[in-house]
């Protein structure tokens, strides 16, 4: 069994003090996408270059304190890759630190497990356009990569999907994350054709559920108490893999952050 987790941890030097490390270490993981590290790679050594028997792959963002993403596995890759790259031309999103990739690759078989921090367009207009011009860069490129190879995207979306997504949804409907373009977005995602078409592993196994599904609350209003909650945390799969997905949870029993931890055990050898 391969157990896959991922946890937006708001800073991971603020989640460590919180009980990161011994929760990850009883955990039994494979590996561990970590998204908002709001760290540099100066606070990771020493510290953070590897939790619970896991090696620590990551990309950082510019500026300080900001974004970056990590990857944590107990297997060694084939190969790593930091950022968009050349799907990124202006570098826009690279210089955030948003995504990291790792290789599994075998003879006969091409694998790959993603971490990725996807904007937030909730502080300003400016930001919202900034995330739809993430969105008509990735979606592409996870197209093109659903084409190629079979893999796992885990993080922060930043999109509630459905309804039964989000408590307060008839509430947020003009509000970013459940703007109408950004579920259509996740819907296309969802729905393309061929063998691009990606699956929502969380659905795929609980269909129905709404309230227990939540990984995210904000910070006002007593919402985590009153369990006013939304569903932006995702682990994206290519359908061969999605078919292998047995289980999946949404741990609530301690808190490392204004997230929830996303964990879903496959039937699949790396």
């Amino acid at each position: 069994m391969f157990r896959l987790v991922s946890l937006n941890l708001n800073g991971i030097r603020s989640a460590a003090t919180k009980g990161l490390i011994p929760w990850a270490e009883g955990l039994s993981a494979d590996c561990m996408g970590v998204q908002e590290l709001k760290a540099q790679a100066a606070d990771i050594a020493g510290k953070f270059e590897s939790i619970a028997g896991m090696q620590g792959h990551f990309h950082h963002a510019e500026k300080k304190g900001y974004s970056g993403v990590g990857l944590y596995s107990k297997h060694e890759p084939s190969d790593v890759l930091v950022g968009l790259g050349e799907h990124d031309a202006s570098g826009e999103f690279d210089a955030e630190g948003r995504w990291v990739e790792l290789r599994f690759d075998k003879p006969g078989r091409k694998l790959s497990i993603i971490s990725s921090y996807f904007p937030s367009g909730s502080s300003s207009e400016e930001r919202q356009e900034a995330k739809f011009r993430w969105l008509a860069i990735v979606e592409p490129h996870l197209a093109r990569l659903a084409a190629e190879r079979d893999y796992i995207l885990v993080g922060d979306i930043n999109i509630a999907h459905q309804a039964q997504d989000l408590k307060n949804w008839k509430g947020n409907q003009k509000n970013s994350g459940f703007l109408p373009e950004e579920r259509d977005w996740m819907s296309k995602l969802l729905h393309l054709e061929n063998n691009a078409r990606l699956v929502d592993v969380y659905r795929h196994l609980h269909p129905d559920t709404t309230d227990e599904s939540y990984t995210w609350w904000s910070n006002r209003g007593q919402a985590r108490a009153k369990n006013v909650g939304w569903r932006i945390d995702y682990q994206l799969a290519t359908p061969k893999l999605a078919l292998l997905a047995r289980q999946t949870s949404v741990y609530k029993e301690q808190w490392f952050s204004d997230h929830a931890p996303l964990i879903v055990d496959y039937d699949l050898a790396i």
